[in-house]
């Protein structure tokens, strides 16, 4: 049983307190886990060009005009770190970055390897924004066998029609791999709509531009065989990269409005409602893990990675992100989230700022 948070910091500073509730199993759906893989995703190489012989990756990977590019958003982190180590909760890493100033007050690891797991949706959904129109219909399809057992679900259902927003909707909140799988082939084949693409080769050429784009946000310790982020050793990043991808993904308004709302009823483009809740506990009311200060962004659970969480908070008008990956257990990830939002506060009373 875990015991409620409470935590002191300087007075005058608001801060999030947990409330005095038990915490039970683990209620929502475990993402991206399955004792063991059940089939093979071929290899993926860095450039989208070389997946598939008969792609005109040059002519069609270009962002519309209107969409602000990747070096116009990223600021570099400045390693800077000035808050004390916190020893616990254990963790693989940890970080938090202010990206308005691009400081770096928390290092812990941030260049360790680690397994994205399902952090790997604000690369899906940031590659697919920044290519195809969010209202854009597409039809849910055979790509969902591709989807392996176990993994967490946003329920979408073969013949069903989705817009691109409400596919990135479920994949950021319920953490769906169904609808990443569903994501990645279809703007594949919109972006080459003359490849007669398979399902598993859709797939190789989305992934091939989600290492382009990482490329370009600078993620030179990164790379990605798979959309919804399942283990594979060939798929690994870094806090630092994970840094820049947020700092990128947070500006896309789809996917802050997805990765900020808690609880939605919606209602898709072929009629069905279904009913989508946030995997980030920092979002829920009802959670002890709630923060009126929190904004988003991401959890990710995998063996291989552990149980990470990217977290948003805005504090009297100043954005700022904390990373966690590596963490034993669920409810760690979030004590060391509010611990480090907690020593973030208290740096900022003792600084003045």
């Amino acid at each position: 049983m875990l015991k409620p948070r409470i935590k002191a910091v300087a007075t005058a500073i608001p801060v999030c307190v947990a409330a005095a509730v038990v915490v039970c199993a683990l209620m929502m759906p475990t993402e991206d886990m399955s004792d063991a893989m059940t089939h093979e995703v071929p290899a993926v190489t860095t450039k989208a060009a070389e997946q598939v012989t008969t792609a005109a990756a040059a002519e069609t990977t270009e962002p519309p005009a209107t969409i602000t590019t990747a070096a116009e958003i990223v600021t570099e982190p400045v390693a800077a770190p000035t808050i004390a180590h916190i020893s616990y909760p254990e963790c693989n890493g940890a970080a938090i970055y202010i990206p308005d100033s691009g400081e770096l007050v928390y290092s812990d690891n941030i260049e360790g390897s680690t397994a994205p797991a399902s952090l790997t949706k604000l690369l899906t959904a940031s590659v697919a924004l920044r290519n195809i129109d969010p209202d854009t219909v597409y039809t849910v399809g055979s790509e969902q066998w591709l989807v392996y057992e176990g993994s967490s679900l946003c329920y979408i259902l073969p013949g069903q029609m989705l817009t691109l927003r409400s596919l990135v909707d479920g994949m950021l909140m319920s953490s769906g791999n169904d609808a990443a799988y569903t994501i990645a082939v279809s703007v594949a084949r919109s972006l080459e709509p003359d490849s007669e693409f398979s399902d598993t080769e859709a797939v190789n050429y989305f992934c091939g531009l989600m290492n382009d784009f990482a490329a370009e946000l600078g993620m030179t310790s990164s790379n990605f065989v798979n959309p919804d982020g399942w283990d594979d050793p060939a798929q690994y990043t870094t806090i630092s990269d994970l840094i820049k991808l947020a700092d990128y993904a947070f500006n896309v308004p789809e996917i802050r409005n997805a990765a900020g709302i808690h609880y939605k009823d919606e209602t898709i483009w072929s009629g069905e409602v279904l009913n989508w809740t946030n995997s980030n506990y920092l979002l829920d009311p009802d959670s002890i893990y709630y923060c009126p200060e929190a904004i988003g962004i991401k959890t990710g659970t995998t063996l291989s990675a552990g149980n990470c969480l990217i977290a948003a908070f805005d504090h009297g008008g100043e954005e700022f992100f904390t990373f966690v990956t590596g963490c034993v257990t669920e409810e760690s990830r979030y004590e060391l989230t509010l611990d480090l939002y907690d020593a973030y506060l208290e740096y900022r009373a003792e600084n003045g700022r």
